[in-house]
């Protein structure tokens, strides 16, 4: 029987349709042409806009939800050919090389161990995977039952301008007790974590065509300048040129 080196899929689904948990005995690689999607990943909530895609490897549990009509690329890696891709989830940056690399792996389906082609194009995106560079579109969440409320409602309306005291009532927990959950279970500080919820929305807006103003009005931001330097800050760049 001929094995493959590559396995690949492209679907297309509707705004806020969810693939619930699941995981796979392979490595994949979360890509979308259009759309935005939002990956959970262990306790981390990965951002994966067009310009990005995520690298999942095996075993790693993980839901995807897409935020608008997303065309989604997929391409699975068996165990025994990923040696040279991270042993975690990260977010890379999609070049034009990589991208037309995707989609035509993607056409092709399957590739096959005794196609000297496959195996070459194969190898092309396994070495492009590797040395692509790991980018900050995550967010890492909490596992404590009243942490993980506060994080799932924030989740939902990153805009929501409730303050602690507000959301730590709403979870049954003290603040002090809140902000130790998400300083001992995530590793930011809970503002930390808020501004970072907040800019992947941003992002997701911007990626759907909003205007910067807009993007940060509704990803809750004070102001479009306070949402341009948390952008910068984190992204290296300011949300207009990314846009």
């Amino acid at each position: 029987m001929v094995e493959f080196v590559l396995r690949s899929m492209g679907a297309t689904y509707p705004d806020r349709y969810l693939i619930e948990p699941h995981m796979h005995p392979w490595g994949q690689l979360i890509y979308a042409v259009s759309g935005t999607m939002q990956v959970l990943a262990g306790d981390t909530l990965w951002l994966v806009p067009p310009t990005r895609a995520l690298w999942a490897p095996a075993g790693v549990v993980h839901a995807i939800e897409m935020r608008g009509p997303t065309a989604m690329r997929t391409i699975y890696v068996p165990v025994d050919r990923g040696g040279a891709l991270p042993d975690a989830c990260h977010a890379i940056e999609v070049t034009p090389l990589l991208r037309e690399v995707v989609l035509h792996i993607v056409g092709l389906r399957m590739l096959h161990t005794d196609a000297p082609a496959h195996m070459h194009m194969a190898q092309v995106f396994l070495d492009l995977v590797a040395a692509s560079e790991s980018l900050p579109l995550f967010v890492p969440m909490p596992r404590d039952g009243r942490a993980a409320a506060v994080a799932r409602a924030l989740q939902d309306d990153p805009a929501r301008d409730d303050g602690m005291a507000r959301l730590a009532r709403d979870a049954g927990a003290s603040v002090r007790t809140l902000q130790r959950l998400f300083r001992e279970e995530t590793g930011m500080r809970f503002v930390e974590w808020r501004q970072r919820l907040r800019l992947l929305q941003a992002i997701t807006l911007l990626e759907q065509g909003a205007s910067v103003t807009a993007a940060g009005a509704q990803a809750g931001y004070a102001s479009t300048s306070a949402f341009i330097a948390a952008f910068k800050q984190q992204m290296g760049d300011t949300p207009g040129r990314y846009r």
